[in-house]
């Protein structure tokens, strides 16, 4: 057998297409793997995004509880008498516990838009 022979023998034929299926297979495996990691940083990008908007939509509750807990202090040390302070507290409290429970409500609404776990209102 001449050695020119090897290079045309089947052998060859067999180990050029070996060679581009693995490449094929390896081209596939990198592209595979570049989506899966595009999806995880776009899913981070995103929970972080959301992250960032609850983390804002609870500071403006804050900042309105604490207003409307100003506004009350206000109007407390206005009272011209115990029942007047009475109402004021009870006008307070029941207000504040509505608030409240809107204000858990729409966080758990954000909460589920993350897919965060959430907590029983």
């Amino acid at each position: 057998m001449a050695k020119d022979d090897i290079f045309d023998s089947p052998m060859r034929v067999f180990a050029e297409k070996s060679v581009e299926q693995a490449k094929s297979a390896f081209d596939s495996f990198v592209a595979a793997t570049q989506e899966v990691v595009n999806r995880a940083q776009n899913q981070a990008m995103s929970t972080q995004t959301g992250a960032r908007e609850m983390g804002e939509l609870a500071m403006r509750y804050a900042e309105r509880n604490i207003a409307a807990s100003f506004d009350f202090a206000q109007r407390l040390v206005q009272a011209k008498d115990a029942k007047e302070m009475a109402d004021l507290h009870a006008e307070y409290i029941k207000k504040q516990m509505q608030t409240l429970t809107e204000q858990a409500q729409e966080l758990g609404r954000e909460a589920a838009k993350l897919g965060m776990p959430q907590t029983k209102t």
